[in-house]
Order: structure tokens, then sequence, then C-alpha cells
């Protein structure tokens, strides 16, 4: 017998006096197995497999009374299975085992070792030492040499090779059965073709059932496959190495292919030197801490038991096999042990505890998981209970031995493993094992987030060029994304994008870039991002050397030169408009970036405006020849000096403009006889020869003031003076320096938005000489040292707004200011700043609450954000009309909520909210009209729960704690009470509120239910709800338990309901019964409807007594109420006496239970008219119309089914219009029913357009 805690939970006494026990029979015996029940006639059922027996030529049942047994005709070996007998909710199981005679005279004949087949006594008595049998499905190969002179047909069915030919299979060569010696190698080979077959098919190999093969490949089992392409078939081979004697058994290969799918079974047999084993049932067991053994396979636990001997086992606990099984054993186990429930096993096991059985070996355990960081390192700890104890370290089931990473360390019974430096290799599964016991965790390395750490920089090129953005990451070979304005970047078919990787840097290369190519660029990693704006520019051409005004002599030689950026650009010359074609003294010639126009012979006629225009560009470049007419007046000897003053590069009041840096030479004519001399003075000062960058130089015929390298300082007015006998001459000369300006000051940022910002800035204190004529901006990142330049045309305003900006990201300015002579130097950068958009406006203003001086008002936060973060929130409010709005507070509020208080009773007032952030404040949300200051009168209403609109039911002595919102303004006055009075404040509690009152009951009483009435009022406004409170307990016991009757083994009671049903409906009543013997109560009937009911099943010569408990939605009474009698059950022999019953009188006179109904009908369609009718005996059923009988009238069809009746009209006409009747009449009495008929004519269609 099981324990309690056994299988199903068996109840303390069993169905069967008798059950059936194993037996042992010779093929072709005949086996009874007899069973015998408590009670006669009770159903028996017997199951072969945990499936039902039915009676047939193999199997008998029979039944006599209280004696049951099942007969097995002609034994065979598929009959040593399990069975069982069940009786109510007791099982018996038993088992029939069959000898195998002639399987040992099998391995008599072909064992080359007696002592294998008839092992000594001793050997029997100790089957513990003995390895487990081989299966009884075992049979050796007929072609092998081991079995020659044994016929095939001694050998069991099951033994013979698979020689079957299956035309719908996919084998063409199955695995044949075979046998080995142990120690030896065998191998099984099946071949499948795959002409017909799409794609590779999938092979399985088996042991037993269930036990896949794949997971034991290792040392002894090896697994292969082959594929002849020319032949196209697929071979497949199980190679068993080494075999053991616990290899033998029953295998199966299974092959597969999309919807095909076939089997083979084969069997192997392994001869060794021990006999016949003692079958156990340990669970198969294989190794897989990757030692020699690895791999090896242990099938024990899936061999059948053998029939050469079984040992008896006692009963055991099928749950405690449970508990300590794994949940993919749980299948096996409840079809070994016969349990049909699965569900209810599992619910059962769910709720049972485990108690882990503590380790033997490990004081403490590794935890179930780890984690550390890549490049750092952990330790992993256990403590062990004998500190001698040797310690292994597995990965992945591969032992670890010490290296510089990993580290091994014992202190006392600890022992530690330490990796170093931990990659994501050492991601795994590690183990620790310590003799026959292991514990084993999981390691998770957890790679950091890839970091940029240098930035990508903005960059403006010129179109065609190559660009490179580059960045630099954290972490090398990491996995980087590139985006060009939100669109990931792909290397396409033009090779237009390239990405490089050296170690941690990261290149986007460009080639060739256009003008779409324009936008902002972003490298994304997990760990972070950078963006960059890349700006190209259409080609410009530079001037390298403009052309200079020439001022030439007759005869002499004139050359315009100028130089460009490139080469490739060819032009034309212009005078005066017109193009200078070559001839004999004008030559125009081009080597690489130099064009030079040559005028050989210069005449009078040759002075003139010269251009030269560059193909394709909007420009040009002007020079002026001046011809210098020398005129020789013949004059006396003596001729007083004369300074012919003709010098380019002044203005028109006389002033020459120099360039600082450049040189300015002054060429100046005299004539004189005799020669003068010359002097230059500047003020007082007289220029020498030896004065350092001014120079003096006098030739025949000229006077040559030179400065070299023009500064500020040299500006002012020249004097020339020259002198001989005859006389002097003199010239002011104001010679004016211009240079660029000076930088402006540092530019200030007014205002930020999303994309850009507002710089404004002052002009240079000193402007160079010239005009300011603009300014060039520029920006940059504020990590970057590259400079983008905003606006190529000169900008003239002191104010200008910069685009095009990343938001969330820092950048500064800068300015250069322009004059006809160049740029000036860079100003100081601006202080840095961030381009951030303010939020949208606060959504969903309202008024939440006023009164007659505050208002409360909410609204929601705005729907943008932004990048930056939200300071608060600013309130105003200003009255209606004005334009003075007046903060609420003062600073900000991070709620979306405020009460403004102190306001004008009332007034009307208008109210804003403003989103505040680094950009400052967003738009205001404002109110759609004004509000006006003053309390709004609101009708009292109760929002009654939806739990209390039903009767709310408590049981004595729980707490009652109703909470009632209502509404109303000004504060309602409330009132409470409990069938029209006024509530008891010692009993009930009440609190109110403004927007809620609350009833609270401590510890309710049975008094305590009834109807409660709350109403709230305002003056004459009021508004009332009623709660419907019960309060339950137990019932009281029923009354007045009589036995009404007893026979056989019944017996009739009847009782009455109790006087108090506990304030509740009496849901039922429990009946018990007891021996009064042993005076032990059993329960008969729960949860039973009726005041009676009859307890079948008593035994005879017992002696019964009864009692009953009311049951409410509480639970049962206190007290049961008791049986005064009680009921014996006599023995056989007394003569059940038949009551006499007085018969009863079933007649009854017709009625009509459902009536004619008056209908109206149109005309040519068929008509029905039904009622339904009751009476005994069956009454006789008559129809009229107009009080005229229309029974045998063909017009007319009458049907009857089941007291229905129904009269069918066809196709009536107006004339069968009237008052139909129908007349029910019996022995007993009559009855009539009647209505009216109408009939409507037909509608045509002419009817219609009339």
């Amino acid at each position: 017998m099981f324990e309690p805690s056994a299988l199903m939970r068996l109840k303390m006494f069993s169905a069967f006096t008798k059950k059936p026990k194993t037996q042992t029979a010779e093929i072709g015996a005949t086996v009874i197995f007899e069973a015998e029940t408590e009670k006669p006639d009770v159903k028996v059922r017997w199951q072969r497999d945990s499936k039902d027996i039915s009676s047939s030529d193999k199997y008998t049942i029979s039944a006599e009374g209280n004696k049951h047994s099942l007969t097995i005709n002609n034994a065979v070996h598929e009959d040593a299975v399990g069975y069982a007998v069940i009786a109510g909710v007791s099982k018996v199981k038993f088992e029939l085992k069959i000898k195998e005679l002639e399987v040992k005279e099998l391995q008599k004949a072909v064992s080359p070792d007696p002592a294998a087949v008839d092992p000594k006594p001793e050997e029997a008595k100790e089957p513990k030492e003995a390895p487990p049998a081989p299966s009884e499905s075992t049979a050796p190969d007929t072609s092998g040499p081991i079995l020659d002179g044994v016929a095939p047909e001694a050998l069991p069915e099951s033994h013979h090779p698979d020689t079957r030919q299956d035309l719908t299979g996919l084998f063409t060569e199955k695995p044949h059965s075979g046998e080995v010696n142990a120690g030896e190698n065998i191998s099984f080979v099946a071949r499948v073709c795959g002409e017909s077959l799409l794609k590779k098919p999938t092979v399985k190999w088996f042991k037993g059932k269930w036990m896949d093969l794949a997971s034991k490949s290792g040392k002894h089992l090896q697994l292969k496959e082959l594929y002849d392409r020319n032949n196209k078939v697929y071979t497949f081979e199980m190679h068993v190495i080494a075999a053991k004697p616990n290899f033998a058994g029953a295998y199966r290969c299974e092959v597969s292919s999309r919807d095909k799918f076939d089997s083979c079974n084969f069997d192997l047999v392994v001869h060794g030197k021990q006999g016949c084993q003692v079958f156990t049932t340990k669970p198969a067991q294989f190794s897989t801490d990757g030692g020699d053994d690895s791999g090896e396979l242990d099938f024990s636990a899936l061999l059948k038991k053998r029939a050469v001997h079984m040992s008896t086992e006692p009963d055991v606990d099928v749950w405690d096999i449970l508990q300590k099984a794994p949940p993919s054993e749980y299948e096996k186990i409840a079809f070994q042990y016969g349990i049909t429930d699965l569900r209810g096993m599992l619910k059962r096991l769910k709720k049972m505890k485990k108690e882990e059985k503590k380790s033997a070996a490990f004081l403490r355990k590794l935890d179930p998981a780890y984690q550390v960081e890549k490049g750092h390192k952990i330790k992993l700890q256990i403590e062990v209970a004998n500190p001698d104890a040797e310690v292994k370290w597995l990965k992945n089931g591969q032992e670890i031995h010490p290296t510089g990473r990993y580290i091994f360390e014992s202190v006392g019974n600890k022992r530690f493993l330490t990796i170093n430096n931990c990659t994501l290799a050492d991601d795994a599964a590690y183990t620790c094992v310590v003799g026959d016991e292991k514990t084993v965790t999981e390691l998770f390395v957890k790679e950091p987030p890839v970091l940029i750490v240098r930035n990508l920089e903005d960059q403006m090129v010129m179109k065609g060029e190559r660009v490179e953005f580059e960045c630099e990451v954290s972490e090398e070979g990491a996995q980087v994304k590139w985006e060009k304005d939100g669109v990931e970047l792909t290397r396409d078919e033009s090779f237009k994008y390239r990405f490089k990787k050296d170690g941690c840097k990261h290149v986007l290369i460009i080639n060739d870039v256009t003008k779409e190519d324009c936008g902002h660029y972003r490298v994304k990693t997990n760990g972070g991002q950078s963006f960059a704006e890349l700006m190209v520019q259409e080609k410009e051409l530079e001037v390298y050397q403009s052309i200079a005004d020439l001022t030439v002599k007759a005869k002499d030689q004139a050359v315009f030169k100028c130089e460009v950026s490139d080469e490739n650009v060819k032009g034309i010359w212009y005078k005066n408009g017109v193009e200078v074609k070559p001839d004999a003294r004008t030559n125009i010639t081009h080597i690489g970036r130099i064009h030079k126009l040559t005028i050989d012979d210069v005449k009078p006629e040759d002075e003139g405006d010269y251009t030269f225009v560059p193909e394709g560009y909007a420009f040009n470049l002007s020079a002026k020849l001046n011809f210098l007419e020398v005129k020789i007046d013949f004059v006396p000897r003596q001729d007083p000096p004369k300074i012919h003053l003709d010098c380019m590069g002044r203005t028109s009041d006389s002033t020459i403009l120099v360039v600082a840096g450049n040189k300015l030479r002054l060429d100046v004519p005299i004539t004189g006889d005799p020669a003068p001399t010359v002097v230059w003075t500047k003020g007082e000062k007289v220029l020498t020869d030896s004065d350092g960058r001014v120079h003096v130089e006098s030739t025949k015929g000229h006077c040559i003031f030179t400065i070299e390298g023009a500064e500020r300082q040299d500006e002012g007015v020249y004097s020339v003076i020259v002198r001989n006998p005859a006389g002097e001459d003199t010239a002011d000369i104001n010679v004016k320096v211009v240079d660029v300006p000076d930088p402006p000051e540092a530019p200030r940022i007014l205002s930020v938005g999303e994309d850009s910002c507002v710089v404004q800035w002052d002009p240079p204190l000193f402007d160079g000489g010239q005009p300011v004529i603009g300014y060039v901006l520029e920006r940059k990142k504020k990590k970057s040292y590259r400079w983008m330049r905003l606006n190529f045309d000169p900008y003239k305003e002191t104010t200008y707004e910069a685009k095009r900006m990343i938001e969330g990201v820092a950048y500064e300015m800068r300015i250069y200011a322009v004059n006809a002579i160049g740029m000036s130097r860079p100003s100081a950068a601006s202080q840095p700043f961030v381009p951030v958009a303010p939020t949208s406006e606060p959504t969903g203003l309202c008024v939440d609450d006023i009164s007659d001086t505050t208002i409360s008002l909410k609204w929601r936060a705005p729907e943008r954000m932004g990048s930056a973060e939200l300071e608060g929130y600013g309130v105003e409010y200003c009255k209606e009309g004005s334009d003075e709005w007046i903060p609420a507070f003062s600073g900000l509020t991070e709620r979306t909520s405020v009460i403004i208080r102190d306001l004008p009773t009332g007034e009307k007032m208008q109210f804003r909210v403003r989103a505040y952030n680094m950009a400052g404040p967003s738009a205001p949300a404002s109110l759609q009209q004004a509000v006006t200051i003053r309390e709004i009168m609101q009708r009292p209403k109760i929002w009654l729960p939806r739990n209390l609109r039903q009767t709310l039911i408590k049981k004595v002595g729980e707490t009652i704690n109703l909470v009632i919102p209502f509404q109303g303004k000004p504060r309602p006055q409330v009132t409470w009470t409990k069938n029209d009075e006024i509530l008891d404040p010692k009993q009930v509690s009440i609190r109110n509120s403004d927007t809620d009152t609350i009833l609270f009951i401590r510890r309710s009483e049975r008094k305590d239910s009834g109807k409660y009435d709350v109403k709230v009022q305002i003056e004459n406004v009021e508004d009332k709800a009623e709660v419907n409170i019960q309060i339950v307990d137990l019932p009281g016991p029923p009354q007045n338990l009589k036995v009404m009757d007893v026979w056989g083994f019944n017996v009739a009671l009847e009782w009455k309901p109790p006087k108090d049903n506990g304030n509740c409906e009496i849901t039922g009543y429990s009946i018990q019964k007891a021996d009064k013997k042993t005076m032990e109560w059993y329960t008969v009937y729960d949860q039973y409807r009726r005041t009676n009911c009859v307890v079948s099943d008593l035994i005879m010569g017992n002696e019964y007594v009864f009692r009953v408990y009311a049951i409410n939605m509480v639970g049962l009474s206190p007290e049961p109420c008791l049986s005064k009698d009680s009921a014996y059950i006599q023995k056989t022999g007394i003569v059940y006496k038949h009551p006499s019953y007085k018969e009863h009188d079933f007649s009854e006179a017709p009625k009509f239970t459902h009536p004619l109904v008056s209908r109206s009908v149109i005309s040519g369609y068929n008509a029905t008219l039904s009622c339904s009718v009751r009476g005994i005996p069956k009454p006789k059923i008559t129809w009229y119309k107009n009080k005229m009988d229309i029974t045998n009238e063909a017009k007319y069809r009458m049907f009857s089914n089941q007291g229905v009746l129904t009269l069918e009209i066809r196709k009536p006409c107006p004339f069968d219009g009237g008052v139909y009747m129908c007349k029910a009449v019996n022995s007993s009495g009559e009855d009539i029913v009647e209505c009216k008929l109408e009939v409507r004519p037909q509608i045509t269609k002419e009817d219609i357009k009339k």
C-alpha cells in the first residue's frame, strides 16, 4: 500500500479485500488474475498499459458477486506488460511476465563462456555488483559468423534482419541488427537516395524510445554523414567504439525531409563475460565534465525489465521521485507509475515544497550568475566542507588550468577563481567540481559603451574637392554608423562614400563633392554621437597678381601682366571696351597662370583703359595706360626750374593713396638749366637718402621719391623744392596711407533659436583710412579648431542671424571687417552659446476652481520640449482691456497647476502661462476669454460608487467604511439617516469634507443592517442617495431531523430549515453519518439544497445516527441537528413489503395555453392561425369561421403537433376575412378561443402611381 503521501493520495481504506498479484507464465499458457471487492456488484474496470480492456477472444472478464477475474488466453511475449484493476477510487497494479526459454537457449548456443548464462548463486544474490543486462529485444545478425549453425527460424520475430522493401520509404539501405563483443567496435549504415529530395534529409539516431544519440557523441559514439554527388546518395553512419554491455538494446534511425518521413528499428547485442544482470531503475546519466569519459553512454534507464530474474522491489513514494527529478522526466515517470492525470500531478507538485538536500561537499556554492565589465577582473568564491578537498574549475565543460589570466587560490575552506582582464570570450558557464558534487554559475561580460573621443569637424570646401570626416572612438574595431541629414550612408555603386577604419579612427571619405553633398553629417556609436556640417562653394577664380596702371613715354614698351589661380582659364583683353587684336606692335601671351599684353613703341593713341576678362567668370581686371609726353621748349640758356607733376594714384584733391605695406615711388619730371637741385621735406624735416625706408634719388630730368613698406606714420604732406640760379619751383604732394580695418570687438549673442542665433557687434575703432564696406562672419564648434565662413559677400549691417546650426551643440562666433583694401584680422571669439529653441506653449490651460478672491489654474507640459531642460513656468494676469501683465508670483514654478490669491472680487481677469528654458520664454498660452472672479454656484450631486448601488454585504464583526463623494458649491450640508431615523453617534461615526462624506462602523453587528440615506443640501436644492447594508452571520442549526424510512441499505431523512438563517439565504446543508460502534462522522452530502435526502450504500448489520449542518454564505452553522432515532440496516432475509399508493387521477379539462391572435394579411398569400391547448384525455378539435364549421372544407388545412394547433388558409381573398374560432372538447369539459382575420387586397403598380 502507498503511504498517505503516495500516488493520488489514496483514501484510508481500499475497495479490494483481495488483490491480483504479479504472475509469471510460459508462452501459450492461460493466465487468470482474480480480485475480490468489499461490496458486491461494484463496477470494476481492467486496464492494460493504462487502457481499458473489454471481453474478446484474447481476454475473458467475469464477475460474480464481489469476485472478479481477468483471463488472458494463449499468452505471448507482447502480453508481458503492466495491468491494473480499478474499483471506484481504488487502483491496484500488477504485471504479467513471460519466461523467455527460447532466448535463453539461444544465448547458451552462442555464448563462448558458460558462466555468462549460468551464473553462480552467489552472483545472483548480489545484483548490485552486476552491470545492467542487455535489452530483451536484442538479437544477433544472422549474417554474422557467431550464429553459424543456428537457423533463423529459431530466433524471435524481432531478431530477424529487416529485409522489407518499402516502396514509399526514404531508405535505400536500412541499418541491420548486429552483435559485438565487449570492447570491440561496430558500425551501422543507413543510405538515402537524394534524387527526389529538394534538400538534404535530416537523420536522427535514437536509443530506446526517446534518447537522442546526437547529445551522446564522444569517446564511445561517433555519427558521420557522407554524400555521393555522382549517385546522389546520402550515407549516414553510427560507429560504436569499445562497446560496453550496457550499450545493448533497441535502436531506431529516423530520416525526414519536409513532408516525408521514414524510420527503421534495429538491435545491438553486446557479448561479455558478465552473466544475466538484474535491472535497476537508475535514470540515464552521461558525463559533461569534459574528462576522458566525456560522451560515454549510460542507457541503463532505458533498458526494459528482463524476465530472467526479477527482484521484488518495495513500494516507493512517487511524489518523492518527482520532487527530485527534472521537469523533462515528469512524463516518463508518470507513464512508469501509471499516473494519467498529468495536470493534477503538476498542480500538486507546485503546491509541495521542495526540500533541497544540503550539500555535503559545499558550505557555500556559487551564485546563479555574475556580471563583470569588459577589461575588469572578477573573483569567484566557494567554501568547501573539507579543507583538503581537491577542486576543479570548468569553463563550458572544459577544465581550466592556471595561467596569467586564470588564477586559483586556496585559503582555508575557501577556494577562489580570479579571471583577469575579462573579454567577451570569458562570457560562459563556469562549474566548480568537488568529488561527485558540483556548483554552476553563469558569467556575463558587459561590453562598455563605445564613446567618441574626438568629434567631427565642420568643413568648407570647393566643388569637386575630396572631403574627409574623421573621428576617434574609445574602442578598436567598434561599429559606427554614418548618417547624412538623418539618413544612413552606405557604400553605393559609384563609390561616392567610402568608410575607412584605422584602429580607433573612423573616416568618412566623399569624393568629388557637389552642392548636393551639403548638409549635416553624424557618426553614431552605442555610447554617443557627433555632428559636423559640410559647406560646398562654387570654385572661385583667385587673382594672385592684378594688372597695374602704367605711365610710359613715347617709344617705350608697355606691359600689362596678371596672374590667376587656374592655369586653364583663358581671357580676352579690351581697350576702352573694344577687344584688342594682336598685331605688329601688340602681343598677347598666356603661359600657365600668367596673362600678358605687351605694346611696343608706345604712341599717344595707345593711351586708354585696358581690361582683362577671364572666360566664364563675372569679373574683370582693369588698368590705365598714361602716355607721358615730354615737351622741350627752346629757351635761353638759363631756364628756371620747373616741376612737371603728373603722378598716378592721386585723388581729385592731389592726394596720393598708398596701401600700408606697399612701396610708394614718386617719379617727378623736372626741367631747368642749369640742372636744379632737389630737396624733399615733410613738414620741417628734410628727407635725405639715409633715412632708411625713405629714399630720395635724382637723375637727369627726374627726381624720384620712394617709401619702402608704407606705414601709417608715413602719411602726410610731402614737399619737393627744385632750385637753380635762375629760380626755384615747389610742389606739395599729400600722401595718404590706407590699410585694412582694425578687428571689431568680440561679438555679442543677442538670442538663440533651435538652429540659429542673432549676433551683434560694433564697427572697428579704425577703419584703415577707407570706409568699411561690410563684415565677414565665421563660426565654429567650441571643441573644434576649424572656423566655418558664414558669408562670402561683405555683410553691411552689424546684426546678423546665423542659421543651420545643430541644436544642443556649443558654438563660438567671430567677425572680420572689410574695406576697399581688404579684411581685418578676426575679432575675439564670442562667449560660447548653445542653439536652443524655446519650448512650445503649454497646452490645455483651463480654470480648475474659482472663488471670490482666488482662482486655480492647471495646464499640461508643452508638446515640444527641445534639447534644453525645462526651467519652469511663469504665470501672469491682467485686467480685461489692459496690456499690463502682472506676474502671479516671483520666480518660476515647476508644477503644472497654481492657485492665485487676493484677486479683486467681480473683476474680469485674463491669465496666461509661459514655459521657460535656456532660450527664454515660450509663446504664451492664454484662456479663450476673460474670467470673472466670483464663486460659481454648483448644484449638489452625490456620486454614488458603483459597488454601493447594490446591497453591501458584510460579516458580523467586520469594519464598514463607506466613502461617498459629492459635489456642490458652496459646501453643502450632509445628513445621514437609517430607516428614516437619525444615526446613533456611539455606534456610527460620520466625517464630512468639501468633496466627500464617510460613514464608519468599527465593528458591525446584525442590528446595523438596513437602509441608510444620505442627503446633501445647499439652501433649497438637495440630492439624495440610499445604501443598503446587510450584516450576515452563521446560521442556526436545522430543526427536527427525522429518519422517515429505512429499506435495504438506504435511509430516508427529513428536516426543517433553521429558525435563524444568519440574515442571508441558506445555500445548502451538510449531511453526515456515523456508525454507533465507532461514532466517527463521515460526510454524505455537502451543499445539499433540499430538506430531505436518501443516504445509500450503508453497511448491513450496522446502526447509524445522522446529523445535519446548515450552510449559508458565511459558513456552516456552529451546531448540528442530531437525529433522535437511529437507523438499523437489517441483514438479508427480511421481506420488503411494498407500500400501497392511491391511484392518481390524471384527467384534465381542455385549456388553451396560448390564444389565437388577430391578424391582418394580404390576399393571395397563404396565412396561418396558431394556438396551443392541453387536456387529458386528448381533446377533439373543431375550427369555425363566423360560427360555421370549416372542418371539411378544402380551402383550409388543420395541423396538430404536441398540442400546437395550426389552421392554414390557402391564398385567402377579402371574402375569407372574419372571426375564426377553435373549440377543444373532451370528457372533462371544453374550451373556446377565437380571433379576427382581416384580408387586405394587393396593391398594384397602377395604384401606387395614382
